[in-house]
Formats: C-alpha cells, structure tokens, sequence
C-alpha cells in the first residue's frame, strides 16, 4: 500500500500518523491493518506511535526463551462486527460488494468493458480481443463438450464459451456459481449481427500475485495452529490433549495458540448426537474447554474462532463466542469471529473454519476430503472463502462480503474436516490442523479416515513448520 494512502486514511479518520507506523503498515499489510489499528486506538490518541500499535511494541530478546509474546491485533473479524442487514434478504448490497473487491483485483490484467456496451454495441469490437469481468450466475456443457458460462457485471450478463481443445480448459472445468472471473476473448455474433457470447482465449482469477513473497516476522517466536478439539464427544482424545498441554509447558519458545473453531461438539448439531456425547449440556462443554485453556501455561496468548458446531448462528460470518459461555476460560483468551484475520509478530493470520470446503469439494473436479491443501489452493486463487451461494454453507447477508480475501495473508488456517495438511501457494502458508476426536461413526460411513491430536508449529521468524502427533 502507497504511504501517502495510508497517511491519508489516517487524517481521513482524523489522526496524524508516525513515520515508523506508516513504514509498518507498508511492510506487514494494507487497509486491514489500518483498520485494526484504528478500532484499538485508546480515547485522547491524537498521533498515532509505534506505542499505540501493539504488534510494534518491541519484544526483549533476553526473554525469548520463555516464549514472551505480544496480544494479537485483531485486523478483521473483531467482535461485534458482522452485522446482519435489516432485510435479511436484500443481498444485493453482499454480493455487489464483492463483484466492486474481485473484479477490482482483475482490473490491471483484464481491462474489462461493461457488459451492457458488450451487448449493444459489439459491431464496435469486431475483430479485436475483448475482457470481462463478472460474476458466475450458471454453468453447462455444450453438446460438444465445450464449457459454457453466464457471467453477470453490474450491467448486464453474457455467456462465454471455454472451448475444450483450448490450452487451460482444465481451469474452465473447475469454474464454480458465484465466483468473480475474467475473461479475454472474441464476440461471437448471431446471423442478425447481434452479439452472442464471448469466445474465451484466457481464463483469470482474482489470485495470489505471482510477485507475493513470504512476509516472516523480524522477531523470534512461535505459534502453534490447531482446530476441532469437539469436547463433549465421546471420541474426543483426553489423553492425547493432556500429552499435548504437558508438552506446552515444555516449549518454552511457543508463545501462541490459534484454534479454527469447533471447540465443543455442540447439542443437536445432527440426528441422535446425544447418544454420542459424554457432556450432554452446551455450558457444561464449554466449562471443560476453560479448563483446558487454563490448564495451558498462562504465556500463551490464544485466539478462538468458532465453528459450525459451536453455540453460534451458523451463517457466516459467525460472531465470536458469546459472553455467556466463557466463565471459565482464562484472561490470555482472544475471541474473534469465523472469519478472522490476525496479527501476531506481523504476520497475518487468516483463521477460517471452513465449512464452505464441503461445497467446494461437491463442485470442483477432483476436489476430495483427503486434499484440503489443494482446497486452501482454490480458495486464495478465487480470493474468496466461500463463494457458492445456496448450499450447505449458510451465507448472512451484510453490507460487506466478510469472505473475500481483500488482503493475502502471511497464513490460512483452516479445520473442519479433520484432516492436517500444509501447503504452500505463492508465498501463503496454508494449514488445516485435523482434529482432536477420533473417528466418529458419520465419518465411518463417508470413509474419511481423520488425523487426530496434530499439531502445526509455525516459526514465525522463517515461516517453516513442523507437525507434532500426541497420540
């Protein structure tokens, strides 16, 4: 981000800002960052200095070895804000500003003209190469085989054609509804001279800039990712999570702990749930959960996101934990929202729990419960979350699309289906930690075989990782 943009933002929101804090937010982030910074600024701040960013407070390296951390910043998904609009179902205004976020990442590559001037004026681009920008209302395949697409821009909506011996048909296949894609190609005209659809001659996706290096933390430091511990399940691992916790106290270098939702198993989450639960009340759940945190040593800093079996709405994006249910959790707890983005040590952390990856999977060929990474992969490319709209992941109606990947993250950490995996795409780090409940008997008749009680440790310094199993 340009540092006279981000001085600007600053005097927008009334505020002078230090030079050190402009170079930070260069470096480490863009608007989220702004963002994050301004909704912690105490009252009375007029300038804001490195003292009022927590993530630039300097770390004393003489205490490195008992894990000295800092409080994440919470850049997106701070509680209390998502909130719904008043018409739950006027979704325009969701859904537009996520066309204006991703056709915006295509803009430089694209160049694309309104699809209405496409349509009714198209004798104007005869035989030169056209761009499009828009989001994806159906999807068939031609009696040939070819892909067909209709994609819709503020203005209007065409169909494109992906044509099956073309180079990249492969990517036209895994064209999913409601994502944002570009297009270049020619006009094809009906005998009337009326424009037709679009040829396609290339494909674009939001994406990971090719030029997007690793962003690793100027400090020392260690965090550990981990999702779906499902207390209150009689397939939850007590033994491995009390070798896990012994093993905290040990690692004196690890001073962070990020858990992608579903840190209970919930009550009535599926048909006859009861029968498989060995802590039959939400609270009760959540009580055992503040003992395990606080059993954790007291350095730590943890941030929680919930989950689709957590005691939340299930539409995202999903509040952070109620009040209500932490009594027992200790003070060195962070609650965010599903999404997240968090910084720690300058690093950003994307936390989502993912239960979009069960749309994904349904409409994205050769996508599979045994592959999250290549999921995490789908999800930077389209720099979306969750696009499908109407399937299993209920989607909340607000004024902004908190899923789109406005900013790419140092991290994605991603949980939901239990099975650990790490990839790296274009200098982003993706994690889905597995779980903490053995097999359970849905999983049995879907033949997915879990990873249980794995943790992820990133070194926050270099951005490697390692993966620890307490079984």
């Amino acid at each position: 981000m340009d540092k006279r943009e981000i001085v600007a933002r600053f005097a927008d929101a009334g505020f002078l800002v230090h030079h050190q804090v402009v170079n930070y937010i260069s470096e480490c982030g863009g608007t989220g960052v702004i963002e994050g910074i301004l909704a912690s600024l105490p009252n009375g701040v007029t300038v804001v200095t490195p003292k009022e960013v927590p993530a630039m407070t300097p770390l004393r390296t003489d205490r490195l070895d008992v894990g000295v951390s800092r409080t994440p910043e919470i850049l997106c998904g701070r509680e209390g804000s998502s909130i719904p609009l008043a018409d739950p179902e006027s979704s325009y205004a969701m859904f537009r500003d996520r066309y204006d976020a991703l056709a915006g990442m295509l803009r430089g590559r694209v160049n694309p003209i309104p699809i209405e001037a496409l349509v009714r004026t198209g004798n104007r681009f005869t035989d030169q190469e056209i761009g499009l920008a828009g989001m994806v209302t159906t999807i068939s395949t031609s009696a040939k085989g070819h892909r067909v697409v209709e994609v819709e821009d503020p203005t209007g909506s065409i169909k494109v054609l992906f044509n099956k011996n073309r180079d990249g048909f492969a990517e036209a296949e895994s064209i999913i509804p409601d994502e944002v894609i570009g297009v270049k190609g020619q006009l094809a005209r009906d005998s009337m001279g009326r424009t037709q659809m679009v040829f396609s001659d290339t494909l674009f996706r939001p994406e990971i800039p090719l030029t997007n290096t690793i962003s690793p933390s100027k400090e020392k430091g260690k965090a550990v990712f981990i999702s779906d511990i499902h207390v209150g399940s009689n397939t939850f691992l007590p033994k491995a999570w009390e070798k896990f916790s012994e093993w905290m106290h040990e690692r004196k270098d690890i001073g962070y702990l990020l858990i992608a939702g579903d840190v209970v198993d919930g009550i009535g989450i599926y048909p006859d749930q009861d029968k498989e639960l060995e802590i039959k009340t939400i609270y009760e759940q959540y009580d055992h959960v503040g003992d395990l945190m606080a059993a954790l040593p007291d350095r730590l800093k943890i941030v929680i996101s919930p989950g689709n079996h957590d005691a939340v709405r299930g539409a995202e994006p999903q509040p952070a934990l109620p009040e209500e249910f932490r009594r027992n959790f200790p003070e060195n707890v962070t609650f965010v929202e599903n999404p997240a983005v968090v910084n720690i040590q300058s690093v950003s952390v994307l936390m989502y729990h993912g239960r979009s990856i069960d749309d994904l999977i349904k409409f994205i060929p050769g996508a599979s419960y045994t592959k999250p990474g290549e999921i995490m992969q789908a999800m930077l490319k389209r720099r979306h979350l969750g696009p499908i709209y109407g399937q299993r992941t209920p989607l909340l109606s607000t004024d902004k699309d908190a899923l789109v990947i406005r900013d790419v993250p140092d991290i994605i950490h991603t949980g939901h289906i239990h099975i650990s995996d790490v990839i790296s795409y274009r200098g982003v780090l993706g994690i889905n930690a597995g779980t903490w409940q053995s097999q359970t008997s849905f999983q049995k008749l879907m033949n997915i075989t879990p990873t249980p009680a794995e943790a992820v440790v990133v070194d926050l310094f270099t951005l490697a990782y390692e993966k620890f199993c307490f079984l």
